[in-house]
């Protein structure tokens, strides 16, 4: 099965996406995850890329495309796979129906200011690469797995936060619709618990 993620930033794509990942034994493919092993690494990718994330903005459609069409002819993908943080325009959607058949675009609804206290209050530790939410943390800037210093990414502050929903609002949102006139979109209330979410999306893909 070949699925799309829908949702602002902060909507819980991620986290959904890994537990579906576990339960239909499909890979996750996101291309944050991508863009962030690029920047740490320092390649020429993420020389390339590192101004436009640290901005807010969006990476050029023509490279974000290329790393998601090579992505998917690996062999893992075969039979069926996440996409998280992609097609984020009708432009990627459109690039991505021409060499792949998309069976189903799950939107994860959340409200905006619940979307900004989490995503502000998420922690990094660069020794490790843990994520961390401040509301479960003892304390504020001490890593709980290897007690390295938690820093804020700079696409984590509030403010980058607020101009990521906008740029979704203005280039995103419009896929929902796109998605809903091909049939393909179901829309999961995103609030809640971890638990409480799966068990929507997973009645859904029953379905």
């Amino acid at each position: 099965m070949n699925i799309i993620l829908l949702g602002a930033p902060g909507s819980g794509k991620g986290t959904m996406a890994q537990k579906l990942t576990s339960e239909l034994k499909i890979p996750q493919i996101s291309t944050g995850d991508i863009f962030r092993k690029n920047l740490k690494e320092e390649t020429p990718l993420g020389l390339q890329i590192k101004d436009i994330l640290a901005s807010g903005g969006l990476v050029p459609d023509e490279i974000t495309i290329q790393i998601v069409k090579n992505r998917l002819a690996e062999a893992d993908c075969a039979n069926g796979y996440i996409l998280d943080g992609f097609p984020r325009s009708i432009a990627q959607a459109e690039a991505l129906d021409a060499f792949q058949n998309i069976d189903c675009a799950i939107n994860l609804d959340v409200d905006k200011e619940t979307v900004v206290k989490r995503l502000s209050g998420r922690r990094f530790c660069p020794d490790c690469s843990g994520t961390f939410h401040i509301s479960t943390l003892t304390h504020a800037t001490k890593c709980p797995n290897c007690s390295g210093k938690l820093i804020i990414r700079p696409d984590d502050s509030e403010a980058t936060v607020r101009d990521r929903l906008k740029v979704y609002e203005e280039n995103t949102f419009p896929l929902i619709e796109y998605y809903r006139s091909r049939g393909k979109l179901v829309t999961v209330n995103g609030s809640g618990t971890v638990e409480e979410v799966y068990e929507r999306i997973v009645q859904v893909l029953h379905r």
